[in-house]
């Protein structure tokens, strides 16, 4: 075999192995125990939170994230939960009870996922949105969309990254040195509001 067909050979089996491991990503709906490149999970909008105060059935709700980022707790009220971890969502209404309860025994747990949204856009074979459950790759997401089209310019893959003050990171990837490793190119965590554009 040439090594053209070799090389092309080997990427139609990293794209399908890679296919094959997304569905045990996506099974679970439970608390998600993963960490990304900023560390712990970060709750988003529509993200599902089991709030639990010890001793307090009044206190103790499932409460969704709205999509201002706030969520609503008797006797505190608003309080921000988009951007912070379940830990400091703890203990920001720890903080806030303080003024009821000296101490307030609190859990949070996220139970279900619903902001880990991408994009997956260009020269796929199922481009759109996608909503994760579980920490993704540049990789796995191409993966999830099917794969490219046969006119899909492979190695001028464009990582659009929002940064939160209405302007974008814009980071170009190659397929080749992704999978083959020619500049060590780093195959990317995905963050949520992610679009990969497939030119």
């Amino acid at each position: 075999m040439s090594p053209g067909k070799t090389r092309s050979v080997l990427t139609l089996l990293f794209i399908a192995l890679s296919f094959l491991s997304l569905p045990m990503a996506y099974a679970a709906d439970s608390a998600v125990k993963w960490k990304d490149q900023a560390g712990d999970y970060r709750v988003g909008p529509e993200d599902v939170l089991d709030i639990s105060v010890w001793k307090n059935a009044d206190l103790s709700k499932v409460v969704i994230v709205r999509p201002d980022g706030k969520i609503s707790m008797p006797l505190i009220g608003d309080l921000d939960a988009a951007g912070l971890t379940a830990s400091q969502i703890k203990d920001e209404i720890v903080a806030k009870l303080k003024k009821y309860e000296e101490t307030a025994v609190v859990s949070v747990i996220v139970q279900s996922v619903n902001s880990y949204r991408i994009f997956v856009v260009g020269e796929v074979k199922t481009p759109g949105p996608y909503l994760l459950k579980t920490k993704t790759s540049v990789l796995q997401a191409i993966a999830l969309a099917g794969g490219f089209t046969q006119f899909a310019s492979k190695n001028k893959i464009m990582l659009i990254r929002p940064r939160g003050n209405g302007t974008d990171d814009r980071i170009k990837l190659s397929f080749d040195d992704l999978v083959y490793g020619g500049d060590r190119q780093e195959n990317l965590i995905l963050k949520a509001g992610d679009t990969i554009f497939v030119p």
